[in-house]
């Protein structure tokens, strides 16, 4: 608990932000952008330097300006006229309380793997229906799809409904079960983060894939294939799903 305290008093100093309805949208696309921009740069240097391009897992395919400009745009709107107004009611309705105490570091550690699983579990469902049904296909995930070879700034380029299901998942589990509002954060940061290394395109030496043993991590290869195939690897981190239900594919 004393290793995460001095975080935690940080973070609490700046309590008139945090519990300003304002806080949650702000948080969230700023660290979307922050974790996007390594992966924007690593677009426009890797096509001048073969040292970087050999990391591209579609190196024949690479974003555009114009390609990119769209996604933004639509991530500014979604943030401003979607996810604002979702949150504002949330900040009214359930104003958040501030504990003095940080939370201890295992608990930290077991709450955020439990909340991923979890929403491993719920997007893997999720996703995996929106393919099996064509109207749901063609009504909602489609857009999703536009871009074969993924970059990241497709990561929430998506259909609103998408984006609300994915979020109320992102956003349930900690409520479930109970995180500490610091718990709650690091939750959002390494779901964001994940998400975006998902869609990045790239497969580094230090990609989080690699750093989990035993295969039991699909990272960015697993997702790549299924925007490039769209029939296997439903699951957006873990492949433990895909094994069982027979949809996994070897990147």
């Amino acid at each position: 608990r004393l290793c995460l305290q001095s975080l935690w008093d940080f973070v609490a100093a700046k309590e008139p932000l945090i519990k300003s309805p304002f806080f949650p949208v702000l948080f969230s696309f700023t660290a979307y952008m922050a974790f996007c921009l390594p992966y924007i740069a690593l677009d426009f240097l890797s096509i001048r330097l073969p040292n970087l391009r050999k990391y591209k897992i579609q190196p024949q395919n690479y974003p555009t300006l114009g390609m990119m400009v769209p996604c933004i745009i639509q991530s500014v709107y979604h943030h401003v006229m979607l996810i604002f107004p979702v949150t504002f009611l949330h900040w009214y309705w359930r104003p958040m309380n501030l504990p003095v105490t940080a939370p201890a570091l295992p608990e930290v550690l077991l709450q955020v793997t439990v909340c991923l699983l979890l929403f491993d579990f719920e997007y893997f469902l999720w996703h995996l229906l929106h393919h099996r049904v064509p109207w749901l296909y063609k009504t909602f995930h489609k857009v999703h799809h536009k871009h074969v070879s993924t970059f990241a700034l497709t990561t929430q380029y998506s259909s609103v409904w998408e984006l609300l299901s994915l979020g109320f998942f992102a956003a349930i589990n900690p409520l479930l079960l109970g995180c500490h509002p610091l718990t709650e954060m690091i939750f959002f940061l390494v779901n964001i983060f994940l998400s975006v290394e998902d869609h990045s395109g790239y497969d580094l030496p230090w990609s989080t894939h690699r750093l989990v043993p035993f295969g039991l991590y699909g990272g960015a290869p697993h997702h790549d294939l299924h925007h490039l195939k769209f029939k296997s690897n439903y699951a957006p981190y873990f492949t433990h799903w895909d094994k069982l239900f027979g949809t996994f594919t070897k990147s």
